[in-house]
């Protein structure tokens, strides 16, 4: 039974009222010893809290989009079928030798995705599988626009969390699909691909020798599949990629270490260590942690990176990293930093929600367009 059914759901439900039944039912017909009695309803009312756990775990489940399966839920699942040594280029080059493969997609499930494709993509470079969601503009299908190109815009989600949560909680398509009709905002084609890699560890999208290839699954497997499918701008100027939370640091590292495949990323409420994240892979080697730190990767860029950052947080919840980040960049990096105010809906979707507009309009101010 999946964990995100309305089937599960409907079962904790009965289950909840079934536990309350008991109690109403046999409290006072219970017979046998007293220690049996109290035993007796002791477990009644432990099986009250449970079920009714059970199902407000359900609900806050469907409603932030937190794990889309039970392997993700328990920690058991992998999508990772290889770790081959990719080399500096993260297999840049190799995918480019790769055949052209035509995708086959699927109507996505769940609320809110009534015009969002789903595609299961076997990363032939990565070695990753997983889901993608794929949401296209308005314009997309007008006829006025078969020859045209079309901006991308890659969304991950925070960890734990599910790539379906920008459609299903954030609602980013049925935000931005006026705001793209009245030509406020590009007509971005949205792309959201799974991030939770490796059952109850964050991969911090970064490739770590042995694990996981995340980065490249992000930067150049899931770019390579939408370009084979879409009519898209290949090149970084046609590409950005956002996140919040964990997936907020996804972003900023991504744009800082590929300036060559995104000319922009957005952190909502991230961070720059990833010690900030317990789960994370790359805090656990020092190495690693240093080197997937976005302010240390602007500190000792060779070159600094041809990119634009926006960063938003509340104070201790990515605004001073956001700081930090503009202070360290030099030209031709750009960094605008928004503070949230405190108690404008803490470290939620509400938050990142009520900021997608005004992040699509910075995007669209950094010259993404159709061509």
């Amino acid at each position: 039974m999946s964990l995100t059914g309305t089937p599960f759901f409907l079962c904790t439900i009965l289950l909840v009222l079934v536990a309350l039944a008991l109690p109403l039912t046999l409290w006072s017909r219970l017979r046998g010893p007293r220690a049996v009695r109290h035993a007796a309803r002791f477990g009644m009312l432990l099986l009250c809290q449970v079920t009714s756990v059970l199902m407000v775990f359900v609900i806050v489940n469907n409603s932030n989009n937190l794990y889309d399966n039970w392997e993700d839920l328990l920690g058991t699942g992998t999508h990772v079928q290889a770790t081959a040594d990719l080399g500096p280029d993260g297999g840049a080059a190799q995918a480019k030798r790769e055949p052209k493969i035509e995708q086959k997609f699927q109507q996505a499930k769940g609320p809110n995705m009534g015009d969002v494709q789903q595609a299961d993509l076997k990363g032939r470079v990565s070695g990753v599988q997983g889901e993608v969601y794929v949401w296209l503009p308005p314009q997309y299908n007008d006829p006025a626009f078969k020859d045209k190109q079309f901006p991308v815009v890659e969304m991950l989600p925070g960890y734990p969390g599910s790539a379906k949560a920008w459609y299903g909680t954030l609602k980013v398509q049925s935000q931005l699909k006026p705001l793209m009709q009245s030509g406020k905002v590009a007509p971005f084609i949205l792309v959201s691909p799974r991030t939770t890699l490796l059952g109850g560890q964050d991969t911090g999208c970064a490739n770590i020798p042995g694990k996981v290839n995340a980065d490249t699954w992000l930067s150049v497997d899931v770019r390579r599949m939408v370009s084979d499918n879409f009519r898209v701008q290949d090149d970084a100027a046609g590409w950005a990629v956002v996140g919040y939370s964990a997936g907020a640091h996804c972003a900023a590292r991504l744009a800082i270490e590929h300036p060559d495949r995104y000319a922009a990323g957005v952190s909502l409420s991230g961070y720059n260590n990833p010690a900030a994240e317990q789960d994370s892979l790359t805090a656990k080697d020092p190495v690693l942690r240093e080197k997937a730190n976005p302010l240390y990767m602007l500190q000792h860029a060779a070159h600094p990176p041809h990119t634009s950052l926006y960063i938003s947080g509340a104070s201790g919840d990515g605004y001073q990293d956001g700081v930090a980040l503009r202070k360290a960049a030099k030209t031709p990096t750009k960094v605008k930093v928004v503070q949230i105010a405190e108690g404008a809906g803490g470290h939620g979707t509400a938050v990142w929600k009520s900021q997608v507009p005004d992040v699509f309009r910075w995007l669209t101010e950094q010259g993404f367009k159709v061509r």
